[in-house]
């Protein structure tokens, strides 16, 4: 049976992800911080564990819970938008430093504690990004703090690529979804994204390490 691990799954995209992989006969290992969305996931049949991906303790601690485990297809998806500014207003600085760490720290922490439970099984490591990351495709300065803080989750994702030895590393847009973040006039259902995304996996090859794509599995540039 494959394992999956969602970072991230208390709802929208995450908890998708975990009603996905559950119903297609994965055994599923999830996170969650609240104790309730712990309870929740158990109830889908998961291993479900409360982590708080801004703790060290938190972080540090999925290494033993997860210790000697195989991880076909490992999915880091927590985040926050921070500030959604509509220009170039300074972020208060205790809100610059809670998206980093949400955003950033978090997965520099988390990565390589799971790169090498994704190599043993030579699956598939996926960050959640976004295309408002990307610095080619960039047409607007709307909610700068989270651009620059997917950017910078991209370059992690990037350089955890280049230690991977059998793995496949990727970043994802996961499209506008309509969730809590991306409100209810987005394009695409959770239930839409998250198909698009374990399609695009599942076919995923060494040659596409290291890349970025949007959900259904085009290519988007850095």
């Amino acid at each position: 049976m494959p394992t999956a691990l969602v970072i991230g799954a208390s709802r929208g995209i995450g908890l998708e992800f975990v009603r996905q992989y559950k119903a297609a006969g994965w055994r599923v290992i999830a996170t969650a911080r609240k104790a309730e969305d712990v309870a929740q996931l158990q109830a889908l049949g998961c291993e479900a564990h409360a982590m708080d991906v801004t703790q060290l303790n938190d972080c540090a601690a999925l290494g033993w819970q997860l210790d000697d485990e195989k991880l076909d297809v490992a999915i880091l998806n927590a985040g926050v938008i921070g500030e959604r500014s509509s220009g170039l207003q300074a972020p208060e600085q205790s809100l610059f430093d809670s998206t980093m760490q949400t955003n950033v720290l978090a997965a520099m922490r988390i990565l390589p504690i799971l790169l090498p439970l994704v190599d043993a099984a030579q699956g598939k490591l996926a960050v959640l990004s976004s295309r408002m990351g990307s610095i080619g495709l960039r047409e607007s300065n709307a909610s700068w703090l989270y651009r620059a803080s997917k950017a910078a989750v991209n370059s992690v994702l990037k350089d955890v690529s280049l230690s991977a030895e059998k793995a496949v590393c990727v970043a994802f847009h996961p499209g506008w979804v309509r969730t809590d973040m991306g409100g209810a006039n987005a394009d695409l259902s959770p239930e839409q994204s998250v198909a698009g995304m374990r399609a695009s996996l599942a076919r995923f090859t060494r040659d596409d390490n290291g890349q970025f794509f949007n959900y259904d599995g085009a290519k988007l540039s850095w």
